[in-house]
This record gives C-alpha cells, sequence and structure tokens, in this order.
C-alpha cells in the first residue's frame, strides 16, 4: 500500500553463513549474540532457540577457551541457525570449531599472531567453506593506530580493518565481511561510509556496546538508520544490556521502519488525546502482547479517532478508527459493516487480526 522503497543497496559481493546468505541481492540478515556461558550448553541451547523463534537469522557464541569450543560441538548439534563463534587471538580454537561445524568465524587474522598460524585459520576456512568475519571495535584498536590518531576516528577504524583484508587478501581469500563499530553514532557511521567505498565484500553493522534497552535501541536506530537508509549493510545486530531478543525485535523494527525487510505486525498508531473513543494505549499494550507470536507481515492501524482513524486505516491490512460507542473497522481500506465495541477492541480486534491471517494462508495454499 506504499510506494516503491527508494534506497539504492549498495552491492556487495555475496557469501554464505551455514543457509543463509549475505550480501547481493539477498535479504539484510539479522543476528544476536548468546550471553550464556558457553560451557552451559543446555542453557545455551535454550537461548540460541529464544533468539531463533524471534526471527533472527544467526547466532554469534563467544568461544573463549577449549573447553567452551567442547561445548559448542554440542550446541551447534543442536541448533536451528547457523552460528558464528567469537574468537579472540587462539587460533586453536578457530581449528577446533571449524572442526566441529562452524558455519562463522569471528577472528580479526591480525590478532592471531605468527604468519604459520593465521595461514592455518585462513587454509582451515577455505577447506571448510566457511567465511571469516573481520570485526574492528572503536574501543579496541591497536597501540600503533591509537598512536597515530590520537583518539578513536573513522579513518583509523578503517585502517586497522584493512589491515585484516590485506593480510586474507594476500592469502586469496575473499569470503569474508567487515564490520567497523563503535559506541559513538557518528565514529561508527563515518567508519561504515569509509569502508564502504573501499572493498565490496559484505558488512556487518552494529552500534556496539550502544546501552541499555531504551537508549541503546535508539542510538542503534539513529546509527543504523542513516547508514541503511544510504544503502549500507548486509548483516546487522543491536548490541544491548538486555535479553538477546530485545535485540532481534529492536533490529525488525528498524527494518520494518525503512520498509527493508518485515516480520511480525507493524502497528500504526496514535499516542492518543482527549479525542480518543477508547484506550489506545491500554488497547496496544494488549495487542502487542497477545499478538507477539505473529511472524507474517501485516500492518494494522489503532486510531482513536476519527480525524486520522480512516486515513491511515486506508494504508492498512486492518484498521480501526475511534467512533461514539463502536468504532469504525477497516480490512485492506475498506469500511467493513462490523463495528467494534469501545470497551472490548484488543479482543474483537486480536480475532480480526488471526481470521484475516488464517484467510491469507488459506488463499495461499490454493496458489
Amino acid at each position: 500500500m506504499f510506494a516503491e522503497n527508494p534506497i539504492k543497496r549498495r552491492q556487495s559481493t555475496q557469501i554464505r553463513v551455514g543457509n543463509v546468505l549475505i550480501g547481493g541481492d539477498a535479504p539484510i540478515a539479522v543476528q544476536s549474540m548468546t550471553n550464556t556461558l558457553t560451557t552451559d550448553v543446555a542453557a545455551t541451547v535454550a537461548q540460541i532457540q529464544a533468539i531463533a523463534k524471534a526471527g533472527a537469522d544467526l547466532v554469534r557464541v563467544s568461544v573463549p577457551t577449549m573447553e567452551a569450543a567442547e561445548a559448542f560441538k554440542l550446541i551447534k548439534q543442536q541448533s536451528p541457525v547457523p552460528l558464528v563463534a567469537d574468537i579472540h587471538f587462539d587460533y586453536r580454537i578457530a581449528l577446533k570449531v571449524a572442526e566441529y561445524g562452524v558455519d562463522c568465524l569471528r577472528i580479526n587474522p591480525g590478532n592471531i599472531g605468527r604468519e604459520d598460524r593465521i595461514r592455518a585459520v585462513v587454509d582451515c576456512a577455505r577447506d571448510y567453506n566457511i567465511p571469516i568475519r573481520i570485526g574492528v571495535n572503536g574501543g579496541s584498536l591497536e597501540a600503533d593506530i591509537q598512536q597515530k590518531y590520537g583518539e578513536p576516528t573513522p579513518e583509523a577504524l578503517v585502517e586497522s580493518a584493512m589491515r585484516h583484508v590485506d593480510i586474507l587478501d594476500r592469502l586469496n581469500f575473499d569470503q569474508f565481511k567487515v564490520s567497523v563499530k563503535a559506541s559513538d553514532v557518528f565514529l561508527a557511521v563515518g567508519a561504515y561510509r569509509l569502508l564502504a567505498k573501499q572493498i565490496k565484500q559484505p558488512l556487518h553493522l552494529g552500534i556496539t556496546e550502544a546501552g541499555g534497552a531504551r537508549a541503546g535501541a535508539v542510538k542503534s536506530a539513529i546509527g543504523l538508520g542513516m547508514l541503511l537508509a544510504e544503502g549500507i549493510g548486509d548483516t546487522l545486530r543491536i548490541s544491548l544490556a538486555a535479553d538477546p531478543v530485545e535485540e532481534v525485535k529492536v533490529a525488525f523494527d528498524i527494518l520494518k521502519s525503512l520498509r527493508i525487510r518485515s516480520r511480525g505486525i507493524n502497528f500504526i498508531a496514535c499516542p492518543s488525546c482527549s479525542r480518543q473513543e477508547f484506550d489506545v494505549i491500554k488497547t496496544m499494550n494488549q495487542l502487542e502482547e497477545r499478538l507477539e507470536d505473529v511472524i507474517e507481515p501485516l500492518t494494522v492501524s489503532v486510531i482513536g479517532c476519527v480525524v486520522n482513524g480512516p486515513g491511515e486505516a486506508l494504508v492498512s491490512d486492518l484498521g480501526v478508527a475511534g467512533a461514539s460507542k463502536k468504532s469504525g473497522f477497516y480490512i485492506n481500506g475498506q469500511r467493513q459493516k462490523l463495528r467494534l465495541d469501545n470497551d472490548s477492541v484488543a479482543d474483537q480486534l486480536e480475532q480480526q487480526v488471526r481470521d484475516y491471517l488464517q484467510q491469507k494462508i488459506a488463499v495461499r495454499r490454493l496458489d
């Protein structure tokens, strides 16, 4: 019901992480990261399953020790989605998780150490068809780069990233993606803009250490929104000091707002005022909680009065426009004879949404 998305996406090469394509014309992939102890296999598997159920395409798992690598073997066997192993410095861990079926290695080649160790990891990745993510962070730049620039700058982050890229280029390995994350929005955005002009590989977006659930979501939406609107980005993670499931929800909210990718219900709801004919805030709280299981893309407008209600309903799959005692109800922009009782809008609208989805699925099966 909206015009075509005006965003022209940056053309990147494409890599495969398990069964998920990253870059090129593939959908922008959403990922999160477990925060359980990796050695606690049951807890980690349970969290991966919850993250996947929320819609994540990939999940990253920290593997800091060989003990964690052994646990990763069991975790991988039970994961419903591809797994990225987060590894720092120890090349032996990378070799071990590769043997156990990891789908992507997050390890910076330049931090591994000796040339023979770097080559061992790259050759192993090549043999197992495992891509690598180069991950640069503003808070952990190399000492000489910090000294050169004095403080983290976009140029400093990109110079660090290109050091690792150059190593992979020298070893004739092109199956990689790159991130240049920072906790400062302008620093991260500037770095990604520079990097996007220098390489063709996919870019993994993120505002690192963004903060708690509310502030971190806002910061991530601003930074990633700027980049995505410019067509930059092939996969992303929202970094929140919160439940990883919330990271996935925020990611899809950002993508939905930019009309890049949809999952679940896109609610259009007024903030409510004295014109409202039913309790909009209460209704929205109930609907968001009750319809959280819906994954089919759908737009539902919930407007408390007739000033904007009919207009929003015209661009919604289902819509409610508040009126005295009973409110107007719309399907695909068309006013229905049915009117919803203002005392039970949430109950009735929930049922209408589920009926609409059942009919939509039935028609799809006939086609």
